[in-house]
């Protein structure tokens, strides 16, 4: 079995102006300096960047964003493009986010654009997966989560999957207090990883890594994190204190 490592990223969403985006920053990065054993990321809101750039520089500390435009450049306002993320020294980007998805209106088909994109550039993705509640009591989670991974990875070849990693978000877990219990989220991170294999290879599967996102705090990290199948997580509001991200990070075995 493939040893992967594990990855923890904070979704700071729309959180935190500059000054505060700062100092939350050069407490993580302090906090963080002598983590060797998972990768960092944090997604601080755009107009944050540029300055968030300058603490995590030359850190263990990488800098994300929250979501990005499938066009490059062009009349889209109030767009963001890839060419400006990376301008700003952004090496990843969360893609697909429930959020998005429901209250935005998100589909698939442009998910999948936006993958693609962030691939052509070179830009590290999160491609983020997850069933409602309604969809989880039909009995229906396996395979919403499964049609999201199959039309997201569209055109994406083997080559490129090394810039992807899947974070899995149970829509009613996420911001709620809510978490899936620890099988429940390893049962659905087992059957991503089967798609996966059935996709492309099973060493490939066995290589990717596969967040867990959905209300993960202190508490439940520990658990969460020591399952088969849960190689990280994407932090929502635990992200947001320095103390207990580096928590999460720190509860990693």
């Amino acid at each position: 079995m493939a040893v992967r490592k594990k990855y923890i990223a904070g979704n700071w969403k729309m959180n935190k102006l500059t000054d505060e985006a700062v100092s939350l920053a050069k407490e993580i990065v302090e906090g963080a300096q002598k983590v060797t054993n998972c990768k960092i990321m944090i997604a601080p809101p755009y107009t944050a960047l540029s300055e968030v750039k300058k603490i995590v520089k030359g850190t263990n500390v990488l800098l994300g964003a929250q979501n990005m435009s499938n066009e490059k450049s062009g009349a889209h306002t109030g767009e963001i493009s890839i060419d400006m993320l990376k301008d700003v020294g952004v090496s990843a980007v969360i893609i697909g986010h429930s959020e998005r998805r429901i209250i935005y209106g998100e589909k698939d088909d442009f998910i999948n654009s936006k993958i693609l994109l962030a691939i052509k550039e070179k830009m590290d993705v999160i491609f983020c997966v997850g069933e409602t509640l309604k969809e989880r009591e039909a009995g229906k989670a396996f395979e919403i989560v499964t049609n999201q991974v199959v039309n997201g990875l569209k055109g994406v070849t083997e080559k490129d999957l090394s810039f992807v990693t899947i974070a899995y978000e149970p829509v009613w877990a996420i911001g709620t207090g809510k978490t899936a219990t620890d099988k429940d989220a390893d049962d659905v991170h087992k059957v991503i990883r089967e798609t996966l294999e059935k996709l492309y290879s099973k060493e490939l599967a066995q290589k990717m890594i596969i967040q867990y996102g959905g209300s993960v705090k202190p508490e439940n990290a520990g658990a969460l994190l020591s399952m088969e199948n849960i190689d990280g997580a994407l932090v929502g509001g635990a992200s947001l204190k320095a103390e207990q991200f580096l928590a999460i990070i720190n509860s990693i075995k």
